[in-house]
């Protein structure tokens, strides 16, 4: 994710970090390439060069827009619910330090068992982003991850079969876990669920041949105004579709991606400090004015 002051107006048509412009430049630059060829063919070759109505290009502009703000608005919708299932993460792992304070007054075996509950959370969630960045070997049926709290389930069944947890107290820690599992069964879903793929594909090959047809209908029209017209259409529409590409991977290491690790990182330092530690982790910081 992003992480900077928000640049001056004049900053913005300058700035390179977080931009798509990386990724769409060659399309744009053959498309403005080819605009001038056009304008030249017309003006030196009148009936070499095809010649286009322009009416046309404003009805498919039109509609591929709204079909361009369609699927970047699911893919934003991906995005932001996978922030919101890592912030109910947070506010679990926080649940728990806060609830399970009740085990240190039961002397050391306690504070082992508390140590243990929140070891084993702070483990869950660093393997969860080496699962959901593909880092960490997965499956669509195999989440490894969830054996981190099958094993704080486990410790807290066996303290409250030894009477160290009633069960009132059982079926409050084990609601925090249960929060957990839920979030993560949630990016599990995200993960593991893409746009549908023929989204995608159209909109990607009707953006494609718009741009590249956009010269035949304008050169008559605004001559050679037309390679900086269509480089400007072509940026927008190659650049929506490669964000909306960005958004509908929450997990990934994109600049625009969730930062699931710095949420970890936070989680972490935040449980430790609970269990009365001092040599914390660093927080996590940005890196080049991205935070991952």
């Amino acid at each position: 994710m992003i992480v900077r002051e928000r640049p001056s107006y004049l900053e913005l048509f300058f700035t390179l970090k977080g931009s798509v412009i990386r990724r769409v430049w060659p399309q744009c630059l053959f498309v403005m390439v080819l605009s001038a060829a056009v304008v030249g063919g017309h003006a030196w070759r009148p009936g070499l060069v095809p010649t286009l109505d322009g009416t046309p290009f404003s009805l498919v502009g039109i509609a591929l827009s709204v079909f361009l703000a369609f699927r970047n608005s699911a893919c934003y919708d991906r995005w932001w619910e996978a922030r919101k299932q890592w912030g109910a993460m947070v506010a679990a792992a926080r649940d728990l330090a806060r609830q399970s304070l009740v085990l240190e007054a039961r002397g050391e075996a306690g504070h082992a068992l508390r140590r243990g509950l929140i070891e084993a959370v702070i483990a869950y969630v660093r393997e969860l982003v080496d699962l959901l960045r593909g880092v960490a070997p997965v499956s669509q049926w195999r989440f490894p991850a969830d054996a981190r709290l099958r094993e704080a389930g486990m410790r807290l069944a066996v303290a409250r079969a030894g009477g160290l947890v009633s069960d009132i107290e059982f079926s409050i820690l084990d609601g925090s876990l249960k929060e957990l599992c839920h979030a993560a069964a949630a990016c599990e879903r995200i993960r593991t669920t893409p746009v549908p793929f023929g989204y995608t594909l159209l909109l990607h090959r009707t953006a494609h041949i718009f741009c590249f047809l956009l010269p035949f209908g304008f050169a008559d029209v605004i001559g050679w105004g037309t390679p900086i017209v269509a480089g400007l259409v072509a940026y927008t529409f190659f650049g929506l579709d490669a964000l909306g590409d960005e958004m509908e991977e929450p997990f990934s290491l994109h600049s625009s991606a969730v930062p699931i690790g710095a949420i970890a990182g936070m989680i972490e330092i935040n449980l430790r400090e609970a269990l009365g530690e001092t040599n914390l982790p660093d927080l996590p910081r940005p890196v080049d004015g991205v935070l991952l």
